[in-house]
Parts: C-alpha cells; structure tokens; sequence
C-alpha cells in the first residue's frame, strides 16, 4: 500500500498551485533542495512522473494531475477530521447531521430532539429541513447521517425504520360547502380548486398520484412552500388544501379553518428514518436513531 506523509501532500498542492518549486520551497518553508528531494522520492513511490521539468518551472502530468485530486481531497479531509476533534476539547461529543421533511420537523422532532439533547447535552445536532426526495439523496451522497422522510418515496439504497405516522387531514375554510362532513374520501373533493406545496414536495406528489389512481384530476389553483402559506390562502378563499393533522395545531383556530379526516387507507402516512446503514453510522448518530426509534409515540411504542 502507497504511503504518503503529509507534508508531501502540501508540498505537492503548492507546487501545482505556484507552477515552480522555487516558489512552492518559499510557501512551505522548505529548502529548495529539500522539495526537489521529496518530488523525486514521491515519483519513485507511486512509480510514474508527477511533473514535467520545463525551463520556466514546471506543468502536471496527466498522472500528476490525477494525484493532485486525490491530494487535496486527503488534505481537506483531514482539514475537517482536525475541526470535528477540536469540538470535542470544547466539551462537544459528537455531531450528528439530520435532514428531514417538513412533517416530521413541526409535528415531531422538536420534543423528540429537546429530550435528547436533555439526555447528551454534548452532541451538537444539525437539522436541515427538506423535501423527502432530497432528504433521501442527502444520505445517500454522505451529506446527511440521516434523514426522515415520507416511507412512499423510493429509498431503495437506504435502510430504513419506521418513525411516527401521520394523519392527513382536507383544510377548508370553516363555511365552505365540504366543511359539514366528518370524514371525506379525496376524491370527493376533486371538484373543488386546491391549495398546494410546489412540485417536488412527496406530500403533492402522493395527492396527485392518488387522485389520478381514483380516476380524478385534482385542480391546483396556486402552490407554495410551506404549511403556513397553504393555511392562509385557504383562510381567504383560494382553494382547499390537504395536511399533515399535527401540523395543524395553531391555525385551526387563529385562522377559522376546519379539518376534515380523509378516510383513504393511503391517508395514514408512515414516516420513517433512512440511513446508509445503521452498523456503519457514528456512535453518537446511533444514539439519536435509538433515541427517536423508543420515543413516547414512535411506531411499535405506547403513546
């Protein structure tokens, strides 16, 4: 196995950087025939020439740009593991990195995340939220640890576990035609114009998809992107709209709305937490995983 010190690296960047390993000596604090030395032992050991020779300095090889990649990228690595240890002599134990979608970060995890941050008070948590489709894609490009999102969306590479399920509820105002009932199926109320999230959102893309599957077209007067935009254009007329029920808590009244269950099987929505693999995940990201898998309410729990 090819072994290279440190030094080297950064020799080597600043040699690709300066063009001459005059300048690059001066920028590293190193004799010039001290950098001429490690050039030639580092092409000795990866068995190829990193650089040619020019009369006015000196151009990457293919070979040396090749490595020039893989050098910054071992040195930003490193710039990064130096940042996340320092944390940890300033009393933080860990970070851990979540992106979720918007359910889950209004209904659920502010309790479930205060309680954890009670229990380890030294683990620094950093919450994106997201759609559920790019959540998904977060962790598996290694941006998020994990992600929680909508179980109807693809996650085929992740493991996944169940989290929380929510209710989805049709919101209208509180003297629309629709409002006298208790309970409606979604195609009941095709015939009247929406209010809904932008395109990309899982939550549209299940209304349409169910729709379409029941024979209906739903009519989308406006979309936006967030719940409290959907609630007040409800709130004046433009439409109807469909929600999680426990992201309802504080318009219902502040906004004369009234909530209306949908008795569509599909209506009980699960979300779940999605991870490359669990095994392989930080200690303290497996902590928070446990810590939202047995919280009061989580699926498989008693409330």
């Amino acid at each position: 196995m090819l072994r290279f010190d440190f030094v080297t690296l950064r020799l080597f960047v600043a040699i690709a950087d300066e063009g001459r390993l005059t300048a690059a000596a001066e920028r590293e604090h190193l004799a010039l025939a001290a950098v001429s030395k490690r050039v030639s032992d580092l092409e000795t050991l990866v068995g190829t020439e990193l650089l040619y020779r020019r009369p006015r300095g000196v151009e990457l090889t293919p070979a040396g740009r090749a490595f020039l990649h893989h050098a910054r990228r071992i040195l930003e690595d490193v710039a990064r593991l130096q940042a996340e240890l320092s944390e940890y002599g300033e009393g933080v134990r860990g970070h851990v990195r979540i992106h979720s979608n918007t359910s889950a970060i209004i209904a659920f995890l502010p309790q479930d995340l205060s309680a954890f941050a009670m229990e380890y008070p030294q683990i620094k948590i950093d919450l994106q939220e997201r759609t559920s489709s790019e959540a998904i894609t977060a962790v598996r490009d290694g941006v998020a640890d994990i992600g929680i999102f909508a179980s109807h969306v693809a996650a085929d590479e992740l493991e996944v576990r169940p989290y929380r399920r929510d209710q989805l509820v049709l919101v209208t105002p509180h003297d629309h035609p629709l409002a006298v009932h208790d309970k409606l199926y979604l195609h009941q109320a095709a015939e009247y114009d929406f209010v809904g999230l932008q395109q990309d959102a899982s939550l549209q893309s299940l209304l349409h998809e169910q729709a379409s599957q029941a024979g209906r077209t739903l009519r989308m007067r406006i979309q936006v992107r967030s719940f409290d935009a959907i609630c007040r254009m409800i709130h004046y007329g433009m439409g109807i709209g469909v929600l999680p029920q426990r992201t309802l808590y504080r318009d219902l009244n502040d906004l004369k709305l009234r909530m209306i269950p949908l008795a569509d099987d599909w209506a009980t929505r699960e979300l779940v937490i999605g991870m490359r693999h669990y095994a392989a995940l930080p200690v303290v990201a497996r902590h928070l995983v446990d810590h939202l898998l047995t919280s009061t309410g989580a699926i498989g729990e008693t409330p």
